[in-house]
């Protein structure tokens, strides 16, 4: 009886037999939260200074709660100002922006001038009133920027107009605040306004001069007298006097345009228009002899 061969596979030693392989997991996909710190415009370091600053945080304001409640609030905040600033929170870097005009250094000062340079404990309301206080800085706005600056935008007051009063010249914004003086030499060009309070007075002095422009560019001063009226001094010398009150003043003022776009009243020697009195003009005239009483020239209303 013949035996049938048994067939036999070699393999190598060594070698593990074929298996299934098992299906390739799916990457697992981030969750919300992963998503919002990766789309975060900031790097991998920052993030863990900011997170080291919520623990510190958090420990400070305990250990100075207790502090405080032992009665050791000065020394408590020393303690957690000095281990803040050691995490490494603290100001290291002043962004200004905003300043044209204004010393650049006295910010510096007021950002240094604090009690501590923990970034946590800078005091940003305390510094807001601080800058407030300097006549150029109309608005401020203090914020920090994680995790060592300090970012300040100031907003400044604009010069409008020139204020000469007791023989000192100032710069003076549209409502009338003084900003610094100037000298002579170095006047800007602006309107010249003479006299106590009309620094307050430039927007009235706008709205005036708005009822005759041709004579803006002639008026060289505008004085404000017992704060009640102006007078209009002009590049060629004469001075106009007008009466009390925004409208009676503003229809003085017009009527003298209208004449002196008629009759060239400027530039012919004369001293002064008075039109205090309603529908007359009074004008002095300058004589090289014995002088003569003011003539009167009907203003036509």
């Amino acid at each position: 009886m013949s035996r049938r061969p048994v067939q036999r596979t070699a393999t190598r030693r060594g070698a593990t037999p074929n298996k299934k392989k098992a299906p390739a997991r799916r990457p697992k996909r981030p969750g919300l939260f992963e998503q919002a710190v990766a789309a975060l415009p900031l790097s991998e370091h920052t993030l863990q200074r900011i997170a080291t600053w919520g623990i510190v945080g958090a420990v400070g304001a305990v250990a100075l709660g207790v502090a405080s409640w032992a009665g050791l609030p000065a020394m408590a905040g020393v303690a957690v100002a000095d281990v803040v600033g050691e995490a490494g929170l603290r100001v290291d870097e002043i962004q200004i922006d905003g300043i044209k005009r204004m010393d650049r250094m006295t910010v510096y000062q007021q950002v240094l001038d604090q009690n501590t340079r923990a970034m946590p404990l800078v005091d940003l309301g305390q510094l807001r009133e601080r800058l407030l206080k300097f006549p150029w800085v109309k608005d401020a706005r203090v914020s920090r920027r994680l995790p060592n600056t300090l970012r300040i935008f100031i907003v400044e007051r604009e010069p409008a107009a020139i204020w000469q009063n007791h023989g000192q010249l100032m710069l003076v914004d549209t409502t009338g605040v003084p900003l610094e003086p100037v000298s002579r030499e170095a006047m800007p060009d602006l309107p010249l306004l003479i006299g106590d309070g009309a620094n307050g007075q430039e927007e009235a002095r706008k709205v005036l001069m708005q009822a005759a422009p041709a004579l803006q560019p002639l008026v060289r001063a505008a004085t404000w007298v017992g704060n009640r009226r102006w007078d209009l001094t002009f590049n060629t010398g004469e001075r106009l006097q007008l009466p009390e009150g925004e409208e009676d003043a503003a229809k003085a003022l017009r009527k003298f345009a209208e004449l002196d776009g008629e009759q060239r009243l400027l530039g012919k020697g004369n001293i002064r228009f008075d039109m205090r009195a309603p529908g007359n003009m009074v004008v002095q005239r300058r004589v090289a002899a014995q002088p003569r009483a003011a003539s009167a020239v009907e203003s036509g209303e």
